[in-house]
């Protein structure tokens, strides 16, 4: 993967000047890393036990702004006491799952917290799903009960036969009143007699199972975005969310108490429920929550709450860059933003139009052991973990490490690019995914540099910037080979998405009958009202990518269809290649560089297919 060095490592120079800005910060990341590497999973803590430790510390302070509504650190942890009591009586118990079926609202919080005071799981379930996917995602976690609102009776009515037979369904209505039951189902339970005992009290105690609680046990299922088949349960262990509040939001972005962290992103995704909420948590601040992301009124409600932080998923940023420029775009009150994703072509544009000082970017996994974060405040990168893992050299046309002759991996050099494993220990165990132990072992590795270890694999490609600093390059399957040159698909896309008329890209690797390797292809979202220019955009892409990594196909789109966390779904765009048999879209391909990008016609494509044109 040919790139420029120079501007994807950092010298000693880089890291001394970022040194030097953060030197009054040193004394809490040193105290933090300590108080990290001390943290183990038998020790006492848990989720609720943190929010009631928080609320007996500063009980008046405002722990939840959502719309009009907002409440106090006491007045929250008294609400989640109720409910906790609630599913106690009703028979909920440690080890056991129940479901949440929520948009972003008070009581879904309310809920998880209640769930992991009892030592129970809350499964975060995708309020987008419907039917068979809803299903396998409510078999995935296996719990005995869901909780949803009303509007997702239907959803839920449409699965309860591809449900166990022990799963019941509450529907809850506003302030976690049960709304009321229509289906006649006996798969639909209320829980209103049981929460009517402590409805009325002015004071709900904490369940004495909260104590108990250890932090290695789990706390939320959060299931993967689907983008490549069906979803699956990644674990998520109190002991990881309790890392990710004290991790980022004490030691990265140093939130104070009178900060507020601004959230749109949904809660059953880690970034929302793993990383907002603990740091708030953790720190004692506010957390102001959107029922869902708008990039019209994003700006006006962070004025509006006097939000200092949000957290962000890169295409989110993508998003408020294409909103019309307007004059108070700089005025806002965040000092610092937390995510992961923002593209590097992006990433100064974004940070000087909204005038952002931190740009925290972060590296993980929900299934993952490792986490990284720009703590020092350098510039595209998902910066540093303190943990232990390496770098190896990967084989881009067989997509595996490569191997010595002793079998062993190699660890890339400084500039280069590889694929990132983690190591499996006591302090940074693998909780893989639920009740899916064939997926768990493909997502290890042993004997790697010597007999005996295990590491785990992360399926993904970074950079090596030095000083223990990565950058995110490319997922495993869709960087590919071609003309015997590695192509990074997300370098593609940050240059086609310089071309003025492209709104959204897309790049991925389609096999070519009579050739090696896979040929480049994009699928772009052009700008409303605008013509294709085959022959400029081929201008443009030529003077900016080798000709290696030139898409040898372009796809017009109207929109490309999205997860609920941004992510595009491209296994479909994979698999419909640049077939005119499964695509209506207007397709175009470069056979001629002195011509440019053509239309794919039938005789053009019968004649590719045939071997008659070759690349």
């Amino acid at each position: 993967m040919k790139t420029n060095h120079s501007k994807n490592t950092f010298s000693l120079l880089d890291v001394g000047h970022a040194l030097v800005r953060f030197t009054p910060r040193l004394p809490r990341l040193v105290m933090t890393l300590l108080q990290l590497a001390r943290t183990d999973k038998n020790q006492r803590g848990s989720t609720g036990y943190y929010l009631q430790q928080a609320a007996a510390r500063h009980p008046d302070r405002i722990l939840l702004k959502f719309a009009d509504r907002q409440y106090s650190y006491a007045d929250f942890n008294h609400w989640v006491n109720q409910l906790a009591h609630t599913l106690k009586d009703y028979g909920i118990k440690r080890g056991d799952c129940v479901g949440l079926l929520f948009r972003n609202s008070p009581e879904q919080v309310a809920w998880a917290f209640a769930i992991n005071k009892l030592g129970a799981t809350a499964g975060m379930l995708n309020p987008k799903q419907r039917n068979g996917q809803l299903a396998h995602s409510i078999r995935v976690i296996q719990p005995c009960l869901v909780i949803a609102t009303n509007e997702f009776a239907e959803n839920l009515n449409e699965v309860t036969g591809e449900l166990s037979a022990s799963c019941r369904i509450f529907l809850s209505g506003p302030d976690s009143k049960a709304a009321p039951l229509d289906t006649g189902q006996e798969k639909f339970v209320d829980l209103q007699p049981y929460l009517a005992p402590y409805r009325d009290l002015r004071h709900c105690s904490n369940p004495p199972e909260t104590a108990d609680i250890r932090l290695g046990e789990n706390s939320f299922y959060v299931l993967t975005s689907g983008t490549t088949g069906l979803p699956k349960a990644a674990a998520m262990t109190h002991l990881r969310w309790y890392k990710a509040g004290i991790g980022f939001g004490r030691m990265a972005i140093g939130l104070k108490p009178e900060d507020t962290v601004y959230n749109t992103l949904p809660l059953y995704h880690n970034t929302a429920l793993s990383i907002a909420l603990s740091s708030v948590i953790m720190t004692g601040c506010t957390l102001a929550l959107a029922e869902k992301f708008s990039a019209t009124q994003f700006w006006s409600e962070v004025r509006r709450f006097n939000a200092t932080c949000f957290v962000y998923v890169g295409e989110l940023c993508r998003y408020l860059l294409q909103q019309p420029k307007d004059v108070m775009d700089a005025s806002n009150p965040v000092h610092a933003i937390l995510g992961n994703g923002l593209r590097p072509e992006l990433w100064d544009q974004f940070q000087k139009r909204f005038a952002i000082p931190r740009i925290c970017e972060l590296y993980g996994a929900s299934e993952g052991n490792v986490a990284f974060v720009n703590a020092f405040n350098l510039k595209r990168t998902v910066g540093f973990s303190p943990m232990t893992y390496a770098i190896v050299q990967f084989d881009f046309e067989h997509e595996t490490p490569r191997r010595d002759a002793t079998g062993r991996l190699q660890k890339v050099a400084k500039g280069e690019v590889g694929l990132l494993l983690t190591e499996v220990s006591a302090k940074a165990p693998f909780d893989g995914y639920t009740h899916n132990p064939e997926a768990n072992q493909a997502k290890l590795f042993h004997d790697v540099f010597k007999p005996g270890d295990c590491w785990f694999n992360t399926g993904d490609l970074v950079r090596r910037q030095g000083y223990r600093h990565i950058a995110f390059v490319d997922r495993v399957g869709d960087t590919f080979r071609w003309k015997s040159e590695n192509v990074a698909t997300t370098e593609v896309e940050a240059q086609v998405t310089t071309f003025s008329d492209v709104v959204e890209a897309v790049a991925y690797g389609v096999k070519v009958p009579f050739t090696e390797g896979r040929a480049g292809m994009v699928s772009v979202v052009l700008q409303q009202g605008r013509e294709f220019n085959p022959h400029a955009f081929y201008q443009h892409l030529s003077a900016k990518l080798p000709d290696y990594a030139l898409p040898r196909f372009v796809r017009l789109r109207d929109a490309h269809e999205l997860t609920t966390t941004f992510k595009v779904k491209k296994s479909q765009l994979k698999r419909e290649s640049f077939s005119l048999t499964d695509i209506t879209d207007k397709l175009f391909v470069l056979l001629d560089t002195q011509q440019g990008y053509q239309p794919l016609d039938e005789p053009t494509y019968r004649a590719i297919n045939s071997g008659k044109v070759r690349f």
